[in-house]
């Protein structure tokens, strides 16, 4: 994830505080250092830093410990809440329009990612059961009208083109009259992006603004870009006046000043992130969660929202019966792992839990594969229904076949076979895990 520096440098700063007394200047003076250093090398504005520091600071010297906690939990609390209050503070929730259908439009510099968002876009949407109608406004790039149709297919959503050849003002227009027809109660405009900022842009994206006067225009921003992203924010804000950000690509090695920085400086929340390229991986942007999993402290709403969005509750109950009856097979792990799998990346899963997201930069050191899920579901898929059902009847030469056939050795098929009986147990608590979510009793031992 983008924060994982800053998340690990920023845990590390706030463990030199020990003591049992109030906080003084001279306890803070080390740790808040490192906290500044930390914010700046993640790329965060230089005066957003300078004012959070500060800001700790005034809240931590002298400040009376609270009731059960220590210094190092007091100054955690602090930052924490200042973290929250600098992202932003609350969700900024999607604006709905009084009378359908609401438009949503997208803009940003060419290379952003808009079309790929939109494609993202569309599929939240879908999921909270809204109709929306996808429609191809980037007419200077052939390229991306083709990606929109084939992004519209994958999802089964409905994508309105006029092709390149018209005005992106008139295919807006035409597009809003498409939408009343198909009963699309959401519109969302993927429009042109440039290289830079231009009037010619500009003049453009206001034309289409002032025809289809828009509830939401989103500027969609690479997190690997950092303090450009800011840059970009003022411009379009100052120009074109909007309404929030969807910032993009936050799984990768960005440092992530971005989104730290962009609410401080505009005054424009991040209102969704991108966590990885599958279509699925938009979410909503919560202040709380982020300054959360920054520090450390996981974040198990959002896990809960995963599991409860991709668990397939008959499958899930079904699953505990077998489990109970000690009939868990291979066919039924194949079936399970698909259901982890669909959670989104180990290194993700791991960060949403509390004081298990430093464990995923140990993944990495030790070389622990995550195409091992593949190998796995590549050895099982070699097996027969029978053998699936019954491991038990796995003999030495129905190992030599199963190897074969998914051109792996037989000691991986021993391997597997092996862990296997381990695995029940696991599958086990997982799926206890997945049953409570489903049912809205999530529980788990430890609080945010």
């Amino acid at each position: 994830m983008a924060f994982e520096s800053l998340s690990e440098r920023l845990q590390n700063a706030l463990k030199m505080f020990r003591g049992n007394g109030k906080l003084t200047e001279e306890d803070l003076k080390a740790p808040m250092r490192e906290v500044r250093m930390a914010l700046l090398e993640a790329d965060v504005n230089f005066k957003v830093v300078k004012d959070f520091v500060a800001k700790v600071k005034e809240r931590a010297v002298g400040e009376a410990i609270g009731e059960g906690l220590n210094p190092h939990q007091q100054i955690i609390k602090i930052v924490n809440e200042e973290l929250i209050e600098l992202l932003g503070g609350t969700q900024s929730k999607l604006t709905v329009a009084p009378k359908p259908p609401t438009v949503i439009m997208l803009v940003g510099l060419q290379g952003a990612g808009k079309t790929t968002t939109a494609g993202k876009l569309a599929n939240y949407l879908k999921r909270k059961h809204k109709k929306p109608l996808l429609v191809a406004g980037d007419v200077y790039r052939p390229a991306a009208i083709t990606q929109l149709q084939v992004l519209g297919e994958q999802l089964n959503v409905p994508v309105f083109t006029l092709g390149d050849k018209v005005s992106p003002v008139e295919i807006a227009q035409k597009a809003m009259e498409k939408a009343h027809s198909l009963a699309c109660d959401t519109v969302i405009i993927d429009t042109a992006g440039r290289l830079h900022i231009n009037e010619e842009l500009m003049e453009e994206l206001r034309n289409i603004k002032g025809a289809v006067h828009p509830q939401e225009i989103l500027l969609v921003v690479d997190a690997m870009t950092g303090q450009d992203a800011v840059t970009v924010a003022e411009s379009f804000d100052k120009e074109l006046g909007i309404d929030g950000l969807i910032v993009t690509k936050l799984d990768g090695d960005a440092r992530g000043g971005a989104v730290l920085s962009v609410k401080a400086v505009t005054g424009k929340p991040v209102k969704l992130i991108g966590l990885g390229e599958k279509l699925d991986a938009l979410e909503p942007f919560h202040p709380d969660r982020m300054a959360s999993r920054i520090l450390g402290m996981g974040d198990i709403l959002t896990l809960v929202e995963k599991i409860q969005s991709t668990t397939d509750l008959a499958k899930a109950l079904e699953m505990e019966k077998k489990l109970r009856k000690d009939e868990f097979t291979l066919e039924q792990f194949l079936d399970q792992m698909q259901q982890v799998k669909k959670l989104g990346s180990l290194e993700t899963i791991l960060g949403l839990i509390p004081g298990m997201g430093g464990i995923s930069q140990k993944l990495k050191e030790a070389n622990v594969d995550e195409k091992e899920f593949d190998r796995i579901e590549a050895i099982i898929r070699s097996m027969t229904k029978k053998e699936r059902q019954k491991p038990e009847i796995i003999n030495g030469s129905r190992r030599k076949r199963i190897a074969a056939g998914c051109g792996m050795r037989v000691q991986d098929v021993n391997k597997l076979l092996k862990n296997f009986e381990e695995s029940k147990k696991m599958m086990k608590r997982m799926q206890g895990m997945a049953k409570f979510a489903s049912k809205g009793g999530f529980k788990l031992p430890f609080g945010r």
